[in-house]
């Protein structure tokens, strides 16, 4: 009877966190950063908060503290799985935003984060699948200039600029990974990304009888992508419980279908009160098209005394000065990120020190992004840290709660002639992981 009731209870959990996913993903904003404009909007990392709290190392781990983790950043990882996981998480964000000569503004945003399983398929093999997010998008901006934009000493008015997107893409996906040997595993991922991203830009003049005018993108997105990695480790000590395992995994440059509605209108206000649109200048409706996705490249080094301590680097190089959207070049450039962090648990056997038995995170990520506006790279800078909270097991099930923060910086305060905008964030992240022995035979004497 358990066993129908710890079924009935996933298959619910599954359910309502892939609708709320996918429903954060393409109709509800995630983001407030203003550099969420850009592109497809901020990208996601494919980590789950364990790895987030180790400063986004995640390249070559695979295992975290004798627990089974689902790490989809690197899917050769998955051949290390030997016990069924399902990891489901939620996210917050809380940000702050400079600019010279204004007041700052602080925005904050709640949502499911992910949902990912993994299922040993032999004893040396892994199948994984959940949905991830894979872009946000989401930001409001209001600029003023006076005099109607000209010279003229007398300032009549002001016209206003208002801009502002939402949406997101998501990622669905489903891998498996592979032990060739004692040391080599090799995996790979085939994911869906799909999802909406709607933005608008208006141009208003306050003087009466003028006609405003508006310009609405909409691009629905949807296509297949890969990702592969392999991991090779060289174990030693005494029972083999020092790790030195070396990492790369990519996500393959492709190409994934898009349609794009493209319209501008004109219109008015009475009393205050925004009037239909007078007037439809261009009315472009579902143009199919393509956008091409980058090649990113992650590279990794790991070190792990098994129950005690973990601590690991990782490198990133993402080829964005590829990307195109409806065949046009963005114009990024191409981003590098730097990973550094690690773990430590004083005594993960200790009966009555629960604190002992606790997951100790830190970490630090330096990111030279995609982005570079007035010849500034938008570059970001964080502190990451967080706990492996374990709960009592029962006989072969065990869970963890996993919490991580991210603290940080992004972009810089610019001047009159160079309007940057300065973010400061704290990034929230909670997890639950399940590990649990299913579809085993039991043979009785």
């Amino acid at each position: 009877m358990i066993k129908y009731y710890r079924a009935f209870i996933t298959f619910l959990l599954i359910a309502i966190a892939f609708g709320a996913s996918a429903q954060s993903a393409q109709t509800i904003s995630t983001s407030s950063s203003p550099y969420s404009r850009y592109g497809l909007g901020d990208i996601d990392p494919a980590l789950l908060p364990q790895n987030i709290a180790m400063g986004g190392i995640g390249t070559a781990i695979n295992r975290i503290s004798g627990y089974n983790n689902i790490n989809p950043l690197n899917p050769a990882s998955y051949g290390a799985i030997n016990y069924t996981t399902i990891d489901v998480g939620i996210y917050s964000n809380i940000s702050s935003f400079s600019q010279y000569g204004q007041a700052s503004s602080t925005n904050a945003n709640f949502r499911l984060s992910h949902v990912a399983f993994a299922i040993p398929v032999s004893r040396h093999s892994a199948l994984s699948f959940g949905l991830l997010p894979y872009s946000e998008m989401g930001y409001n901006n209001l600029q003023t200039r006076p005099n109607l934009g000209t010279k003229s000493s007398v300032d009549t008015s002001a016209v206003s600029y208002l801009a502002n997107g939402n949406g997101g893409l998501s990622k669905a996906y489903i891998g498996y990974g592979l032990g060739i040997g004692k040391h080599l595993l090799i995996g790979f991922n085939a994911s869906y990304i799909f999802g909406n991203l709607q933005q608008f830009s208006s141009t208003e003049y306050p003087i009466f009888g003028t006609l405003d005018t508006r310009t609405e993108d909409d691009n629905s997105v949807g296509g297949l992508n890969y990702d592969y990695g392999a991991q090779y480790s060289f174990d030693f000590g005494e029972g083999k419980q020092k790790h030195l395992v070396l990492g790369y995994s990519a996500s393959a440059s492709s190409s994934v279908n898009e349609s794009y509605t493209h319209i501008v209108s004109q219109y008015s206000y009475s009393n205050g009160v925004e009037n239909v649109a007078t007037d439809t200048l261009v009315n472009l409706q579902k143009v199919p098209g393509k956008v091409q996705l980058p090649q990113i490249n992650h590279f990794g080094i790991s070190y792990q005394y098994d129950q005690h301590f973990l601590i690991g680097a990782d490198y990133t190089m993402g080829h964005w000065s590829g990307l195109s959207i409806a065949g046009v070049n963005q114009g990024f450039q191409d981003s590098k990120t730097y990973n550094i962090g690690g773990q430590f648990t004083p005594n993960a056997n200790s009966l009555h020190n629960y604190f002992a038995r606790t997951d100790y995170r830190l970490g630090f990520v330096y990111d030279e992004g995609y982005l570079s506006l007035y010849n500034t790279t938008i570059s970001t800078k964080a502190v990451t840290f967080g706990f492996g909270l374990p709960l009592a097991p029962n006989l072969s099930t065990f869970y963890k709660i996993n919490f991580s923060a991210e603290v940080g910086q992004r972009g810089t305060l610019g001047t009159t002639t160079n309007p940057l905008v300065k973010e400061n964030f704290v990034n929230l992240h909670l997890s639950f992981t399940l590990n649990d022995k299913w579809f085993q035979r039991f043979k009785f004497e």
